[in-house]
């Protein structure tokens, strides 16, 4: 089986040391996953190996009822919430949780990250969704698993699409990203902490500054996404 997941195994690998490369987590924070969705099997980034130590043959192989199926290391301990997202999120091929700087503190101050500029409006058509502050219960149950239900919570609240806002910060927690696949998921990981230090510093020179107008959020979107997107090269 080793050789049967060979290329998931290094997908994941390779997106999970796109985060040290990035800046977006120090030592062993964050971790990145991908999923063969024919098999059902997704791979993980080993629970606190350093990134400079990682190799693709420690990457744990998963299935959906949270179950190992490869490996000697334990999964990260964020796999429930991956897997909660991979079962209720379909078209999703890779998933990245980082504790970089800036959406952290967006998330620790429970703030969604308002859509004030084209640089926010060219990468997804809202702010960035914040999840309510979980209740003691959740905490003290099944931890992991209650902050994915947190993000779906979120998600259907404000009829979010999970292809139109791949990004999401948990409230005192930290940012959870996701995509086609594991480095698409890794990239919107270094684009929303860029969102979250420009809407930082947006706000520190202007408190008030109100969001983009629509016109502006439908034309920056829109020219990079959908049928009529006419962005970069064909």
């Amino acid at each position: 089986m080793l050789n049967q997941f060979k290329h998931l195994r290094e997908a994941a690998y390779e997106a999970n040391l796109e985060i040290p490369r990035q800046s977006l987590a120090i030592y062993t924070f964050g971790n990145v996953s991908a999923i063969d969705r024919a098999a059902g099997v997704v791979a993980i980034k080993p629970s606190g190996v350093p990134y400079s130590e990682l190799k693709p043959e420690d990457m744990v192989l998963v299935d959906l009822e949270n179950q190992i199926v490869e490996g000697t290391n334990r999964p990260s301990s964020d796999t429930k919430t991956h897997i909660l997202l991979y079962r209720h999120f379909p078209t999703i091929g890779g998933i990245c949780h980082t504790h970089s700087t800036y959406a952290v503190a967006w998330a620790q101050a429970m703030r969604s990250i308002p859509n004030l500029g084209t640089t926010h409006a060219d990468h997804l058509v809202a702010a960035v969704p914040v999840t309510e502050v979980m209740t003691d219960a959740m905490i003290l149950g099944d931890y992991e698993h209650e902050t994915g239900n947190q993000i779906l919570d979120i998600f259907k609240k404000h009829h979010l699409s999970p292809e139109e806002v791949e990004m999401v910060l948990v409230a005192c927690h930290g940012p959870f990203t996701w995509g086609k696949d594991a480095a698409k998921a890794v990239y919107n990981a270094a684009v929303l902490e860029e969102l979250a230090k420009m809407a930082h510093l947006t706000l520190q020179l202007n408190p008030a500054t109100p969001p983009i107008k629509q016109a502006l959020v439908d034309k920056h979107y829109f020219r990079k996404h959908g049928k009529d997107a006419y962005y970069g090269q064909q």
